[in-house]
């Protein structure tokens, strides 16, 4: 099966947390990585998410390494919509 990545840049405004991760991450720039597959037998070109990852700076024992975190792509985009509808002054 054919794959693809795209990668990506998001920037939180707001510190946050991914589910499966206890840490709260601080605001900033973070890259995602987004894995396809490529749906075989249909008569157009269709692909099927099925990895998204976000890059975070490690702690403790990790500090000065990235880690990929595993998140799902509908967690991520409510996680960015819910820090831009949060007003800048709370």
């Amino acid at each position: 099966m054919k794959t693809r990545s795209s990668r990506s840049i998001v920037t939180f405004f707001r510190p946050f947390t991914l589910a499966g991760n206890p840490d709260v991450i601080p605001a900033g720039d973070y890259e995602v990585l987004i894995e396809e597959e490529r749906l075989e037998g249909r008569g157009f070109l269709a692909y099927r998410k099925t990895a998204t990852y976000v890059f975070v700076a490690g702690k403790g024992g990790k500090a000065g390494r990235m880690e990929k975190l595993d998140v799902s792509g509908t967690d991520l985009e409510t996680m960015l919509s819910q820090d831009r509808d949060i007003p800048e002054n709370t």
